[in-house]
């Protein structure tokens, strides 16, 4: 019995056309088959596919995310790969998806942050739906490294933060030793010694005469 499977955001649609693998014990309401997929744009050339073509879109599209979030884009998909992503700068993304038949050009679409965002929900839709059972090559998305986003930051970014820190220190300890030196504090448990007085005394009369 053939299944269709759809995801919906404000930009685009993905359907998903499949049928259950019955010899595993696959439900009807599942696919574990693909037969078929097509993405559907607004204004936008439909995309279709077939299985490894959507594999390699979720491979090629998560990551791109990924490192587009840490401040570190870069093209993923390159060479043989049927789907490929690269940056086109202030929010622009070049998305290509290559035909495996030889003579057919590849299929180009340009797309801005927010219809990235709507494929980037979409394909996080398969990959956590239970009803698409397909082994799909899929690991949850990681933070870049750190060693990744410093290699990506230029040298004088990286050394601002320690620099400043320690001109900072500098300027406050030279402002600290220009200042009077306090009076040594008087403990209140120790008891003041007070040195008497001597009273007065009058000179003695002098005898009569």
């Amino acid at each position: 019995m053939n299944q269709s499977l759809r995801y919906d955001q404000i930009s685009c649609r993905l359907k998903l056309d499949g049928l259950p693998d019955v010899s595993v014990g696959q439900s009807s309401e599942s696919i574990g088959i693909l037969t078929g997929w097509s993405l559907e744009w607004l204004g936008r050339p439909q995309l279709e596919g077939r299985r490894e073509h959507l594999e390699a879109l979720m491979v090629v599209v998560l990551p791109y995310a990924r490192h587009l979030i840490s401040g570190a884009p870069r093209a993923f998909g390159e060479g043989d790969s049927p789907v490929g992503i690269a940056p086109l700068g202030e929010g622009r993304h070049a998305l290509q998806l290559r035909s495996s038949q030889p003579g057919v050009e590849p299929l180009s679409l340009e797309l801005d942050d927010a219809e990235l965002a709507d494929l980037v929900r979409i394909l996080d839709q398969v990959r956590l739906d239970p009803r698409l059972q397909l082994p799909l090559p899929l690991v949850p998305p990681r933070p870049l490294r750190q060693r990744e986003l410093r290699r990506r930051t230029p040298v004088t970014q990286r050394l601002a933060a320690p620099l400043g820190g320690g001109l900072i220190l500098l300027i406050a300890g030279l402002g600290t030793s220009l200042l009077p030196l306090p009076a040594p504090p008087t403990d209140p448990a120790t008891p003041r010694v007070e040195t008497p007085q001597r009273p007065a005394t009058s000179p003695p009369p002098r005898p009569a005469g």
